[in-house]
């Protein structure tokens, strides 16, 4: 079954969790470079996330593209960060497991916010999804998006380049006023343009919130889409501890917070910052019935 069939039929979808903080975790670096520094770690908490039972594994290319890679001077290849995403991920993955190529930000606004030119943006995401393309994904997951135009052009550049099916998922600031981005979006317009956009699911990730604040946009967002609806919770709002951000919220209590995610229609549920493989398999054994093992 490929996957645009599957985020169709199946009733509840189970992706993996952060990547980010788990290499944060291990003092290495929170980014795609990992890919090429460290690929034995990245390919071992891809597989403790495969081990969990999930539906769904995400590469490890979040911010990958060129003009983050150049304006942050990362000094890696892009083609090369991207396609070793995608490898170690399939390598990792079990029979029956999807791969999710990430995309996210250039790291700068679009005009007139910034000196971005919208077209600039759409050649940096479709290079990227072109690499992602070839490495052998199943479909896009374009997430972490504070900008809904950019987001929409991260859209439409994945669609140009392959068939194959697009997910989009916003970070929210808050869940007031309708739930909004930092750049002032609500849950209720993100949800509406990104499924005229012809993304194959919507919803949100990461963001200042906690899960249960989380529901309250997935309920907003189910409200005006018949599109699955994607819930990626950080583990509890992030918080400043002795200069570090921190996210601490227990798999039992992030499991709980997913459930009520699930509630107010999320289909595709998993994890953002700060969750961990233990976090999503106690939402594995809630949402299956069953035990599942990280070892």
């Amino acid at each position: 079954m490929d996957l645009s069939t599957f985020l169709k039929t199946k009733e509840l979808i189970l992706m993996d969790g952060s990547m980010g903080t788990q290499l944060g975790d291990l003092g290495l670096v929170m980014g795609g470079q990992s890919n090429l520094s460290h690929p034995e770690q990245v390919l071992e908490i891809h597989k403790n996330y495969s081990a969990c039972g999930c539906d769904i594994l995400i590469t490890n290319t979040l911010t990958m593209n060129r003009i983050f890679i150049e304006i942050h001077k990362i000094g890696i290849d892009v083609r090369e960060v991207n396609l070793i995403g995608v490898k170690l991920a399939k390598q990792a993955a079990r029979q029956n497991q999807y791969i999710l190529g990430d995309i996210s930000s250039t790291g700068k606004l679009l005009k007139p916010y910034g000196d971005l030119p919208e077209s600039a943006a759409h050649q940096a995401f479709a290079e990227q999804a072109a690499l992602l393309n070839e490495g052998g994904v199943d479909g896009f997951i374009i997430e972490t998006m504070m900008d809904l135009k950019e987001a929409l052009v991260a859209c439409r550049a994945c669609q140009e380049v392959s068939p194959l099916p697009v997910i989009v998922s916003m970070a929210f600031s808050t869940p007031e006023n309708g739930g909004r981005t930092i750049m002032g979006h609500s849950a209720r317009e993100c949800a509406m343009a990104l499924t005229e956009s012809g993304t194959q699911a919507v919803g949100a990730n990461c963001g200042d919130i906690d899960p249960l604040q989380m529901a309250e946009i997935i309920s907003t967002m189910r409200s005006v889409t018949k599109l699955p609806v994607i819930a990626q919770p950080n583990a509890g709002k992030p918080r400043w501890i002795n200069n570090k951000t921190v996210f601490d919220m227990p798999p039992a209590l992030f499991s709980e917070g997913i459930k009520e995610c699930i509630r107010a229609g999320a289909n595709i549920i998993g994890g953002c910052c700060g969750t961990s493989p233990e976090h999503i398999c106690a939402v594995a054994r809630t949402i299956k019935g069953k035990p599942q093992s990280t070892d």
